[in-house]
């Protein structure tokens, strides 16, 4: 029986209070997600408990109790609140998957700080963009990436320090601090910053189709659907060995990579290395993972490899597989039946759901290719896209739409508050995918409502990809548009109209290419350059992207009475 029971019982008589009773929420006046993930864990007696098991490329392994998580936290806490940051302030966590990484997310939430994790990936205009949106006052990052901090240092006025971990002998510059966070004196007594369950926590950047990224702000009070959905849907235990193969950087490797399983009390894998199957596979055989959290881009990875390195492997240990950041593919649910003796299980949900929202759930039937059904406490609907109303027939396309007030719901759009409101319509979260539901109530997932691309799970905006060509000096105009791939589901392609002087070659598009990788990130780069004389505008002169896709995914062109003809 999963931790659920059954999913009807469980719609039926679910309500958020039972949740949040369940872990204590609120208890003492104490509403701190850091809190609930060290001290409380070891205040009900597992202080000795094994919490991180870190495992390098290199194959060392490290490994920490909730003792050791709860005191090098407040190490991080204690080091921020004496350089002088103050409660609310944001702090960037700007680093690979290291230990420090996941003790010092808790740590900034300790002394009341807003962390705001991003990928060790980025290139220095993206870090730039989100660090001055953020007005972010502290990053912590390693020797390996201070120097893309320094770089842009100059354009950040509220930046006042930079923590570098391990800095050894290292010259630092003004306004840096070296900091050894498992060498120095433990810090048993930290005061936990009594914050209230609205107050904000983690800050986590998300693409759009035009403009900047937005930062969609949550609350500590997050924690409450965090730790039932990873309670039910993840059908985690604290007897688990449990595996987030995600990146704090996405949303998914900080609900479901440190605050949901950690609050549960469970026994945790971080694994900071690349991909490839002898490698997965050998984690999950060495430290006997039994709950395994992945993108479908990595399974069908593993589906490219075939049966033989399952076979070569022990992974008895396994007992639920669940799948998060785009569709699930109905042959990825068949063909993990066949290698693991068990199924993925879909979860839909978002940066701005801040917990899963629509999945298939252990011992619910699973239709393969399908998203399942609404968390129980989420009301969730497909609605017409002109009349935001819910479709009634079986089958019919429209929008996904959520009613508001599930307690990990973003807050806003860190300023910018009319996008935030944007969102919200005929009282309902628009999610900006459009979904079919059947006659059973099983989620159908069918695009995106924009022209966000979901390359391996990763939402990049095409204005931020279109933004850095224009940059590079032989690019006049340019679009981007998701391509279809067999494993990354979309990749980038970019449509490229060149200035005078320059011709295609495959040295400039080499060189075009690492451009935008340099200056946002690997996920951003264009996989795909195809070189026009001119591209696809309305008469008003805005680029008509959808037409581009069109073409890329053999889609019917639809109305072009506003093109452009001449």
């Amino acid at each position: 029986m999963s931790n659920l029971g059954t999913y009807e019982d469980a719609f039926r008589s679910f309500d958020w209070s039972m949740a949040s009773k369940e872990i204590g929420y609120g208890d003492k006046g104490m509403f701190n997600i850091g809190y609930y993930c060290s001290d409380r864990i070891c205040e009900l007696g597992h202080g000795q408990k094994l919490a991180l098991i870190h495992e390098r490329f290199s194959g060392e392994t490290r490994k920490y109790t909730f003792n050791d998580l709860r005191i090098y936290s407040n190490n991080a806490a204690q080091l921020l609140t004496r350089i002088g940051l103050n409660v609310g302030d944001r702090v960037c966590l700007f680093m690979d998957r290291i230990p420090e990484l996941y003790f010092a997310f808790l740590g900034v939430l300790k002394m009341g700080g807003v962390a705001q994790p991003l990928f060790s990936a980025f290139g220095e205009e993206a870090l730039e963009m989100r660090l001055h949106d953020a007005g972010t006052r502290a990053v912590f990052t390693t020797l390996k990436y201070v120097d893309r901090v320094r770089h842009i240092r100059r354009n950040l006025p509220e930046l006042q320090w930079i923590v570098v971990l391990d800095a050894g002998d290292a010259r630092l510059e003004q306004g840096e601090v070296s900091f050894a966070m498992e060498s120095v004196r433990g810090s048993e007594d930290f005061v936990v910053h009594p914050v209230g369950p609205e107050f904000p926590s983690v800050l986590h950047y998300t693409s759009g189709t035009t403009g900047k990224p937005k930062g969609a702000l949550h609350v500590h009070s997050s924690i409450i659907s965090q730790y039932i959905t990873t309670r039910w849907v993840l059908d985690v235990t604290p007897e688990d060995i449990y595996w987030c193969t995600a990146d704090p950087g996405w949303v998914t490797g900080t609900s479901y990579g440190i605050i949901g399983p950690w609050s549960i009390g469970v026994t945790q894998i971080i694994y900071d290395g690349r991909f490839s199957s002898s490698a997965w596979y050998g984690i999950i055989e060495k430290h006997k993972a039994t709950i395994w959290y992945t993108a479908p881009t990595a399974i069908r990875l593993l589906m490219r490899d075939g049966l033989d390195p399952v076979r070569r492997a022990d992974l008895s240990t396994l007992r639920h597989l669940v799948s998060v950041g785009e569709p699930l593919n109905a042959e990825a649910v068949i063909w993990s039946g066949k290698a693991f003796g068990r199924p993925f299980h879909d979860s839909f949900w978002q940066t701005e759901t801040g917990s899963i929202v629509i999945s298939n759930f252990p011992g619910m039937p699973i239709k393969p290719g399908s998203m399942g059904k609404p968390f129980p406490g989420i009301v969730a609907g497909v609605v017409d896209e002109k009349t935001l109303e819910p479709v009634r027939a079986s089958g019919t396309v429209g929008l996904i739409a959520l009613r508001p007030g599930w307690p990990s719901m973003f807050r806003t759009y860190w300023n910018n508050t009319a996008t935030y409101e944007g969102k919200f319509k005929n009282g309902w979260y628009i999610c900006g995918d459009k979904a079919s539901v059947d006659g059973d109530g099983y989620f159908w997932f069918v695009g995106r409502d924009d022209d966000v691309i979901n390359t391996g799970g990763h939402l990049v905006g095409p204005f931020e990809i279109e933004s850095a060509l224009l940059e590079h000096p032989a690019v006049a105009e340019s679009a981007a548009v998701g391509k279809p791939d067999l494993i990354n589901m979309e990749v980038v392609k970019a449509f490229i109209a060149l200035k005078p002087g320059y011709t295609p070659s495959a040295e400039l598009t080499l060189s075009i290419m690492n451009f935008v990788r340099k200056r946002l990130s690997s996920m951003a780069m264009p996989q795909d350059i195809e070189y026009v004389d001119a591209l696809p505008k309305t008469r008003s002169g805005k680029i008509m992207r959808r037409l581009l896709r069109a073409k890329e995914w053999g889609e019917e062109i639809g109305d072009t009475s506003t093109m452009d003809k001449d």
